[in-house]
């Protein structure tokens, strides 16, 4: 069985690894996929991740709750949703970040807007 969109498989290795409290999660390695996990572990939902040949994500909580209350997909393989700098929005007034892909690389929505640039945007996490 093939894989159509890894991205998902990754969002819903992480949201499952943190409902069954575990403290890593393995998924298959992609450069995607490492930029977007750099975009989460420097807003701070994750602890970190190592490269072997899968990437291991290390899983955050604090008071034993996930850091991560959220985290969904947004644009699909079958529909992609692309934003322009004058359309992308916060994410629960700004508690929240959207993970968008931009021409200048995997960027949060506060970025691109401080840039001024859009994207696809590929998910929300808060």
């Amino acid at each position: 069985m093939s894989m159509q969109d890894s991205i998902s498989d990754m969002i819903t290795r992480i949201r499952n690894g943190q409902l069954s409290k575990k403290v890593f999660v393995l998924v298959k390695f992609s450069n995607f996929k490492s930029n977007i996990l750099n975009v989460l572990k420097r807003e701070g939902y994750i602890e970190g991740y190592s490269i072997k040949n899968k990437i291991k994500i290390f899983l955050k909580y604090f008071n034993g709750k996930p850091v991560i209350e959220k985290i969904e997909k947004i644009s699909k393989p079958s529909l992609r949703i692309y934003k322009n700098k004058k359309n992308i929005s916060k994410v629960i007034s700004g508690l929240g970040i959207s993970i968008i892909s931009t021409s200048r690389g995997i960027l949060t929505d506060f970025e691109a807007r401080k840039l001024g640039i859009g994207g696809e945007v590929l998910c929300n996490v808060y």
